[in-house]
């Protein structure tokens, strides 16, 4: 009995603190008192409103914003080469085609930031091996180069196939189709600035590019402008928007429904 006198003492105390209730504790003071007043609707942004544009039947169509650089038609309409005379590319099923000695050409308007969509073609009937089969190239602002190939079944240096920024980034993945199927490229570009040195970029020019609808370049920040020999970062020239760039490398590639969104 006189055991149970002291354990009930002890739990007395502990509990009660010696006679005096403890009081609770307080919340800690927040951080930011002024969040404990604000309301949901205090960081909804209304104004302005997102802009509507009417997006393509398919992925492959041109939204209402676009402006369509090539529609199967006239080639002369948006592009020219590079000499400013009228193209020679022939245009034959709604694609313009490039023939051996036809020459680069460029389109008419200059870009900076953009999404572009274009579809492209090598010859169904297999010629050459590794560079020397379906070879071409759409250069972003004359510049960088996403590289156009016959990749499927035919080896070459990484940074050269299909889908590579040339010289710079091999593709993710190779997703060729077979030689004579139709290809698309899907390509988001930030174009670079620059700060009072014109040979150093003050932000790189910046290239996303689906294939066929699969990622093959993830935002990959280019070093310079497009090289064969040499290395890109002793080339770079302050510069502004400038054309797109599609290459005659001596191969009948072809090319349709071509269209960009400036952004």
């Amino acid at each position: 009995m006189k055991k149970l006198m002291i354990i009930g003492l002890v739990l007395f105390s502990f509990v009660n603190g010696f006679g005096q209730v403890q009081p609770a504790a307080k919340p800690a003071a927040t951080k930011y008192p002024e969040l404990e007043k604000m309301t949901p609707g205090m960081t909804e942004v209304w104004e302005p409103e997102i802009k509507i544009i009417q997006p393509g039947v398919a992925s492959s169509d041109a939204p209402s914003d676009a402006i369509i650089l090539f529609d199967g038609s006239d080639i002369n309409k948006e592009w020219t080469g590079v000499d400013g005379k009228p193209t020679i590319w022939t245009v034959k099923d709604g694609a313009m085609i490039s023939t051996r000695g036809s020459g680069y050409i460029k389109s008419k308007r200059a870009f900076s930031d953009f999404q572009l969509h274009i579809e492209w073609k090598t010859p169904s009937e297999v010629s050459g091996t590794s560079q020397g089969r379906g070879n071409s190239g759409v250069f972003l602002q004359e510049l960088y180069e996403v590289q156009v190939l016959d990749s499927y079944d035919n080896r070459t240096y990484r940074n050269g196939q299909a889908g590579a920024m040339y010289k710079q980034y091999p593709p993710l993945v190779n997703t060729c189709r077979k030689p004579g199927e139709w290809q698309t490229y899907d390509i988001i570009y930030t174009a670079p600035t620059f700060g009072t040195d014109s040979l150093v970029y003050k932000t790189p020019p910046r290239v996303t590019v689906l294939q066929n609808g699969v990622l093959i370049q993830n935002n990959v920040s280019l070093r310079g402008p497009t090289q064969y020999i040499g290395v890109p970062e002793y080339t770079i020239k302050k510069h502004g928007p400038l054309s797109l760039m599609l290459q005659d490398h001596g191969n009948p590639v072809a090319y349709r429904n071509i269209w960009i969104r400036e952004l």
